[in-house]
């Protein structure tokens, strides 16, 4: 019973002996990993690792991603005593799943971050680990993905997001969540054809090649239809899964940098997630959860929520 463990156990996040399996604890109370995983930097028998890149040098406005991660880790704890809810199966029973806590920089360095942030995540890679980071602004995935295609090869992605952040920028010493794209496009971390941003809103001249399928298309033909149409587009190749909260509405997210009317709603997010199911995902990220707007934290809430449906769409192919 959940209440008889929860009068016996606390802290998890450091007293857990084993990285799989529920942790039933008090929701107000204890040490806030993501989902009550254990902290640790020892991958040894991890399947899989969650971290956190809490940087937003890189914002058009609305600063306070840096406090994503925190916030998310949070918002996590109200759902970690059973299995996600109807998938079929327990990924945080069936695989050994670590906290492995933050990436270290120098925030007065901003320039140095995409090299480090490929140099963390590439770390985890390393002990053949997979890993879901949680940001940060939205400039974080290019080093993810640099740090992804050095082991997999160029990624299909799928990006959830309201802009495509494919907008020109040739110079390589600029860090800017508007280009990381373009750039991942240009240095052949990405394939852009088969590739899919999911949601977009915004006017672009220049997809560089990526599939759009934009918020009136999940509108209008819904959100299992534009799942169906991805799974096609992607195939069976790599695939890496990003994440843009601002994706969402900002009825369903107002604690973003960018937020942008007209987007997916939560209950839509959760479906075409669900839907994705069997893509051969090796690693995602959720980003620009900006708690400083967001008081009730509705937005750390769904990028909780985020964060475990990658955890689950990863761990489905692996059964």
């Amino acid at each position: 019973m959940a209440l008889e463990d929860a009068k016996k156990q606390i802290d998890h996040a450091f007293t857990r002996e084993d990285l799989k399996g529920p942790s039933f604890e008090n929701v107000f109370a204890g040490a806030p990993s993501f989902l009550r995983r254990r902290y640790t930097k020892d991958l040894g028998g991890a399947d899989i690792a969650v971290t956190g890149l809490p940087f937003d040098q890189a914002v058009t406005n609305r600063p306070g991603t840096r406090l994503g991660p925190r916030a998310i880790r949070e918002a996590s704890l109200l759902q970690p005593c059973d299995a996600p809810y109807g998938w079929g199966y327990d990924v945080l029973s069936e695989f050994a799943i670590a906290d492995y806590g933050d990436m270290a920089f120098d925030y007065a360095m901003p320039s140095e971050v995409p090299g480090r942030v490929t140099e963390h995540v590439g770390g985890i890679l390393a002990t053949d680990t997979a890993c879901i980071a949680l940001g940060g602004d939205h400039s974080v995935t290019h080093g993810c993905l640099r740090a992804h295609a050095l082991v997999h090869g160029p990624l299909s992605v799928i990006q959830i997001d309201a802009h495509t952040d494919t907008w020109a920028d040739d110079d390589a010493a600029r860090v800017d969540h508007g280009t990381f794209m373009y750039k991942a496009a240009k240095e052949g971390l990405v394939v852009p054809e088969r590739s899919v941003q999911i949601g977009i809103r915004t006017d672009n001249p220049d997809p560089v090649g990526f599939n759009i399928l934009d918020a009136r298309a999940v509108h209008s033909q819904g959100p299992e239809a534009i799942a169906a149409q991805v799974r096609e587009i992607v195939g069976n190749a790599p695939c890496y899964l990003t994440f843009d909260i601002d994706g969402l509405d900002p009825a369903f997210a107002p604690g973003t940098g960018t937020p942008v009317w007209g987007g997916l709603s939560s209950a839509q997010a959760a479906v075409l997630l669900r839907g994705l199911a069997g893509i051969d995902l090796k690693g995602g990220d959720v980003v620009e959860v900006s708690p400083p707007f967001d008081p009730a934290g509705i937005t750390a809430i769904a990028g909780a929520h985020v964060a475990t449906e990658l955890l689950c769409l990863w761990g489905w192919t692996r059964r």
